[in-house]
């Protein structure tokens, strides 16, 4: 079974901490929102994974120097406010069955520690074209936080028959948390699915719905404008793959899930 090491920076009292996870996933939905959340609030870095189970590859940096692939955990305090925020990106997600369940397990653990009430996980659902305005839909582990997060907003919880199985620690993690009676949520975006691709529209609709309803103080028209660069990127990115050839494209299933 694969073991996780933790390297903490800091150990801040967290007053009642949602968690909210964006690991890398079908047009890293996930991560996206995840990053921009962490740099809109500035998030404190509070502790990093390791494990021997992690991809056996470098990344090479701005410096041309080689780094690990990294799994990390933020933090974010606010005054006056009833819960505090614990943030998880990376670059990379555990790549077999054995270290998702027992990442996911060890982030329970650290989670519970700091007295967390409630996780939020983000992914995409793989369309085979871009989704111009993608739809939000959502799952749970309870009905009660469904309700909580669907109320107000344009959230789709009918998932049923319209996507696969929630694969990775997207998914995982609900369940893991299901079994501690610590309630979990899912929010997924649409979103193309070809692995090159970027989701922005999706990832910035859910950083509405979280910034609406966690009342984190995110300037929106402040995220809009670094959207926007991105959004000519991923423009060039996608007239790129669409003239891929077909068979490097996505196979034929209209929909489906993964973390």
């Amino acid at each position: 079974m694969s073991t996780w090491k933790v390297e903490f920076f800091e150990k801040p009292k967290l007053k009642d901490p949602i968690l909210i996870e964006g690991l890398p996933g079908i047009g890293n939905i996930g991560k996206l929102a995840v990053d921009f959340i962490i740099d809109e609030l500035k998030a404190k870095k509070l502790l990093s994974f390791f494990s021997y189970s992690l991809p056996h590859s470098v990344f090479i940096n701005e410096k041309n120097l080689v780094e690990l692939p990294t799994i990390e955990l933020y933090y974010k305090q606010f005054k006056g406010k009833k819960n505090d925020l614990l943030l998880l990106a990376g670059d990379i997600q555990p790549m077999d069955e054995q270290s998702c369940y027992a990442f996911s397990d060890k982030v329970l653990d650290i989670f519970q520690e700091f007295g967390g009430k409630e996780i939020i996980t983000i992914g995409g659902i793989a369309m085979r074209k871009v989704p111009e305005n993608p739809l939000i839909y959502c799952t749970a582990n309870h009905k009660e936080i469904v309700k909580r997060y669907i109320a107000g907003t344009k959230i789709n919880n009918k998932l049923y028959g319209v996507v696969g199985p929630i694969i990775g620690v997207t998914g995982v993690m609900l369940g893991l948390a299901s079994r501690r009676k610590i309630k979990a949520i899912s929010l997924l975006s649409e979103t193309y699915g070809h692995p090159l691709y970027l989701g922005v529209k999706g990832a910035r609709e859910i950083i509405k719905i979280l910034n609406s309803k966690l009342s984190m103080g995110i300037n929106i028209k402040s995220l809009d404008k670094e959207i926007q660069k991105l959004e000519q990127e991923v423009g060039q990115k996608t007239k790129e793959i669409a003239q891929l050839p077909t068979k490097m494209k996505m196979p034929a299933e209209e929909t489906r899930y993964i973390g």
